[in-house]
């Protein structure tokens, strides 16, 4: 509002201005109340109006120093009943991880638990587990974990008469029932917000004998890890374990591999930050890369805790594993050699998530 004094000084100029003629006298006025009621000159007509700079975008919170999920990865146990050398291998490392300098959250066991699939085999990995205080384990089957049926009553292994006797359908409820699964031989789990899904070999020679040692996967469970990934399609990480390594790309495993290859590959394509995990190659992480880079996704293969092929100058003791580090950021993967609880120079991949 105008003061009285101010009123009575833009009076008299006013009056002083009649002469000049009324459309300048009425810009004065005009430019001089403006002024005063607003602390400043109007912004003359046509000229842009001032606007405020932009406030700069929020940085994106740091990323965190800290894990979201730590696991290890146990590959290729091979434990039997009468064979001591897996066993103690195997308690490598669960001493190593049951007293580990840093969170293990979660234990997947990638395949050939044991060397036949007995259920005396499974009985004494149950009872070796059993012996340690371990977070919860999860776990797909290998081929290994079909070879019942080349065993005959007496336990002697025979090509000739296979499958004594066994079924496929036998192994795998063998293995349900040692891992905790209900009907099927795969299974998928949020472990602190991390999505692990492990994908199973779901038959072996008895019910189709052109699988060879390949992993083969059913139309179902297929379908079933299509309608899985769908949960991915905001970027979050997901973490794919297999048995048997992929073959090339653009083509289909035989044995020894994971047969549906095609078909699992386009599955993960569209998704981004996805980690496979694979084992079965009994690979030793001392001077080898497990690191694959030729897909969509990021591929590691794991060596065996039971039977690691030692590098040259190794010793046949060695049992080694996968440590696998999960950030909101990035995954680490570490190769651990159990036998002596030490990291494995040359065994250290970080992945930024995009």
């Amino acid at each position: 509002m105008i003061s009285r004094r101010r009123f009575i000084k833009q009076m008299i100029a006013f009056l002083a201005l009649v002469a000049g003629g009324g459309t300048a006298a009425f810009q004065f006025f005009n430019r001089e109340t403006v002024k005063a009621e607003t602390g400043s000159a109007a912004t003359p007509a046509g000229a842009p109006e001032e606007t405020a700079a932009p406030l700069p975008e929020p940085a994106p919170p740091a990323p965190s120093k800290d894990p979201l999920l730590s696991f290890f990865l146990l590959s290729d146990l091979h434990i039997s009943v009468g064979e001591s050398t897996m066993t103690d291998k195997l308690h490598f490392a669960l001493k190593d991880v049951s007293n580990f300098e840093s969170a293990v959250d979660t234990i997947v066991l990638g395949g050939d638990l044991t060397d036949f699939g007995r259920e005396s085999d499974y009985k004494l990995l149950g009872k070796i587990m059993n012996g340690y205080t371990l977070p919860p384990v999860y776990g797909n089957m290998g081929n290994h974990d079909y070879y019942d049926v080349w065993l005959t009553s007496k336990g002697e292994f025979s090509t000739e008469t296979m499958p004594n006797g066994k079924t496929d359908a036998m192994s795998r409820d063998r293995f349900m029932k040692y891992i905790g699964y209900q009907d099927k031989p795969y299974l998928d789990v949020w472990v602190k917000g991390i999505h692990l899904i492990m994908v199973s070999q779901e038959c072996y020679v008895q019910e189709r004998p052109e699988v060879g040692e390949g992993a083969w996967y059913s139309e179902t469970q297929l379908n079933w890890l299509e309608q899985t990934m769908k949960a991915h399609q905001d970027g979050k990480p997901a973490i794919v374990f297999i048995h048997q390594p992929l073959p090339e790309p653009g083509t289909d495993g035989g044995s020894h591999r994971l047969i549906p290859a095609k078909r699992f590959r386009a599955i993960l394509e569209p998704y981004r930050n996805v980690i496979v995990l694979s084992g079965h190659t009994h690979r030793s992480f001392v001077g080898e890369d497990h690191y694959n880079k030729e897909n969509t996704f990021h591929w590691f293969n794991n060596a065996s805790v039971g039977r690691t092929r030692p590098a040259a100058g190794q010793s046949n003791n060695t049992a080694q594993g996968m440590y696998v580090q999960v950030y909101s950021h990035q995954v680490v993967v570490r190769g651990r050699e159990f036998s002596d609880r030490s990291w494995i120079d040359g065994a250290e991949w970080t992945v930024p998530f995009v």
